[in-house]
C-alpha cells in the first residue's frame, strides 16, 4: 500500500477538458471549478464531509448541456480514487451513511468490490435542484461507480426540496466512501475470502 493514498489525472474528450486531483487522506480541503456553480457546491461538501483533498477544473460544453460537464467529473473522479486505493489492503470495504438534510433523507452504501454497479431509487418526480436537473445526480453516481468499480446504492427515502435532496446524496456518498477507504488496522492483506478485489 502506498503511503500517501492520492491521484491525478487529465481526460480531454471534444466536450470536456478535465484536471482532478485527490488525496483520499487528507482533511476535506479543496478547489473547485467546474462552471456550473450548484455541482461546485456539491463536490465542495463531498471533498468536505469525504475528508478528500479534491481540486477539480472541468472545461465543458454547458452552453450545449451541464450533462457532459457532471457525468465525466465523475469518471474521472471514479479512476482518481480507484488508482489513490492501490491494491486496497488494509482497508474497511463497505461503507454506509443515513444523511438528513432538513426534511430529507437519504441512504447510501458502498462496497469497492471491483464490481461496478449503481443501484439508485428515488420515487418518479423527485424535484430537481434549481440549478441541476435531478436525473443528473443519477449520472454522477452512474459514472463515479462504473470507474471506481464500486457497487454503490443510493435510496432517497423521502424529501421535498430539490436542493436538500441533492445535498443529501452528495454527503452521503462522502461519508460511505470516507468509511469504506478507511484504514482498519484489524484488516491484514485484502479485505475479501478470495484474496482479491
Amino acid at each position: 500500500m502506498s503511503s500517501t493514498r492520492s491521484a491525478k489525472r487529465s481526460r480531454k474528450t471534444t466536450e470536456t477538458q478535465i484536471d482532478l486531483s485527490i488525496l483520499i487522506d487528507g482533511s476535506g480541503e479543496s478547489t473547485i471549478d467546474t462552471g456550473v456553480p450548484f455541482f461546485d457546491h456539491m463536490l465542495t461538501l463531498f471533498s468536505k464531509h469525504g475528508l478528500f483533498d479534491l481540486n477539480i477544473r472541468t472545461v465543458g460544453d454547458i452552453e450545449v448541456d451541464i450533462h457532459h460537464t457532471v457525468e465525466d467529473t465523475g469518471i474521472v473522479l471514479g479512476d482518481c480514487l480507484r488508482e489513490a486505493l492501490g491494491g486496497k489492503e488494509g482497508i474497511r470495504r463497505y461503507g454506509c451513511a443515513y444523511l438528513p438534510m432538513d426534511e430529507t433523507l437519504a441512504r447510501v452504501v458502498v462496497d469497492l468490490s471491483n464490481r461496478p454497479h449503481l443501484e439508485f431509487r428515488a420515487p418518479a418526480g423527485t424535484p430537481s435542484a434549481p440549478n441541476m436537473p435531478f436525473t443528473l445526480v443519477e449520472e454522477f453516481c452512474r459514472a463515479l461507480a462504473s470507474n471506481l468499480r464500486a457497487n454503490i446504492h443510493v435510496e432517497l427515502l423521502y424529501g421535498r426540496d430539490g436542493h436538500h435532496i441533492a445535498e443529501a446524496i452528495f454527503k452521503g456518498l462522502a461519508r460511505a466512501l470516507r468509511d469504506a477507504c478507511e484504514i482498519d488496522p484489524r484488516v491484514k492483506g485484502i479485505p475479501s475470502t478470495k484474496a482479491a478485489l
